[in-house]
C-alpha cells in the first residue's frame, strides 16, 4: 500500500485526503489546526504530530497551503519534507503558488533525491469533495506516470502540461480566466436585475448557449441569493492576481482585462471582504453601480 503524507487539510485539502482513503491509501495527515487532522483519522486516515512525523516513511508527500512561502517552509524546513522524506520519495505540491517558487523546488529536490511534481488544482471545493478537480501537472514524464493514479482519485481531468513549474504556469492562466468570468458574470446579474428580468430564467437560458461556462452552473445560484460562503476566497484569488500579472509583466505580456479585475478584487479585500467566496465580486458590481444592498453577516475566517 502507497503511503500518502498529506500536508493541508483545509477546505480542499481535507475532502482530498478523504478521498485518497477511500481509494485504498495509506493516508498520514498533518495540519497546523489539529481539527482536520481528526476529521482524517475518523474517515480512516492517520494523523501526524509533525511534518517530520507525516513523511519519514511516506511514498508521496502532497502539500495543499495557500502561498508560496508556506510550501517554501515545509519543503526546506529543518521539520520539513526535504530533510526528514527519504532519498526517491515524490512530493506532489498541490497550492497554487508562483511558476519561480516551483521550478527552485524542484532543483533542490533533486539535490536532496525528492523528485518533486507541481499539480495545482480547479473546481473548488465541490471538486475537491467530489473527486472531479482538473489537475495541471508540471512534471518529468516517468514521475508523472508514477503518480497518475492517484492523482485520479482526486480528480477528473488529469494532464501533464510541461516540466516542473509549467503546473503552475497554467493553473495563473486557469486563475485570470476564472476572475474574468466571475466578473462578467456578476455584471450581466446587476445588469439583467436592473431591467427586472427573471434572472433565473435568464441565467438557464444563457448557460444553455454559447455564454454558458462553469461559474454560471456552479456559482450564479449563490450569487443571485447572495450567499459568498467560501469556496475559494477573496483572499486567496486576490494572491493568485498577483501571481498572474507579475508573470505576465516579467513576460512582456499584456492583460489589461485581467489587471483591471484584479485591481477590482484587491478593491473588494480592501473593504474587508476577503474571507467571502470570490464570487461576491458581484457585491462590488453593485456598489459601483449604485445598487448596493446590506451585507450579510461575515464568518470569521
Amino acid at each position: 500500500m502507497t503511503t500518502v503524507a498529506f500536508i493541508g487539510l483545509g477546505i480542499m485539502g481535507g475532502p482530498m485526503a478523504a478521498n485518497l482513503v477511500k481509494a485504498g491509501y495509506d493516508v498520514v495527515g498533518f495540519n497546523r489546526n489539529p481539527a482536520p487532522v481528526s476529521r482524517l483519522e475518523e474517515d480512516g486516515g492517520r494523523g501526524a504530530g509533525s511534518i517530520a512525523e507525516a513523511v519519514s516513511a511516506a511514498d508521496v508527500v502532497i502539500t495543499m497551503v495557500p502561498d508560496s512561502p508556506d510550501v517554501e517552509a515545509i519543503a526546506r524546513g529543518d521539520d520539513g519534507v526535504y530533510a526528514n522524506a527519504q532519498p526517491g520519495t515524490i512530493h506532489i505540491d498541490m497550492s497554487s503558488i508562483r511558476p519561480d517558487v516551483s521550478m527552485r523546488l524542484a532543483e533542490e529536490g533533486h539535490k536532496r533525491g525528492i523528485r518533486v511534481v507541481d499539480a495545482p488544482v480547479s473546481g473548488g471545493e465541490t471538486g475537491a469533495i467530489e473527486a472531479t478537480l482538473s489537475i495541471m501537472v508540471g512534471a518529468e514524464e516517468g514521475d508523472f506516470e508514477e503518480v497518475r493514479p492517484l492523482l485520479e482519485a482526486v480528480g477528473k481531468t488529469v494532464v501533464l502540461v510541461g516540466p516542473p513549474g509549467s503546473g503552475q504556469t497554467v493553473k495563473a492562466a486557469n486563475q485570470l480566466i476564472v476572475a474574468g468570468t466571475i466578473e462578467l458574470v456578476a455584471e450581466a446579474i446587476v445588469f439583467l436585475e436592473a431591467y427586472g428580468v427573471d434572472t433565473e430564467a435568464a441565467v438557464k437560458v444563457l448557460a444553455g448557449g454559447l455564454a454558458g461556462n462553469a461559474i454560471l452552473d456552479r456559482k450564479a445560484t449563490g450569487m443571485l441569493a447572495r450567499e459568498f460562503q467560501p469556496g475559494f476566497r477573496i483572499d486567496l484569488h486576490h494572491k493568485d492576481m498577483g501571481i498572474v500579472t507579475a508573470a505576465a509583466r516579467e513576460k512582456g505580456v499584456v492583460i489589461p482585462l485581467g489587471a483591471a479585475v484584479a485591481q477590482l478584487i484587491a478593491s473588494l479585500r480592501a473593504q474587508g471582504d476577503g474571507a467571502l467566496d470570490h464570487s461576491a465580486l458581484l457585491k462590488l458590481v453593485e456598489q459601483l453601480s449604485g445598487r448596493e444592498r446590506p451585507s450579510p453577516a461575515r464568518e470569521e475566517p
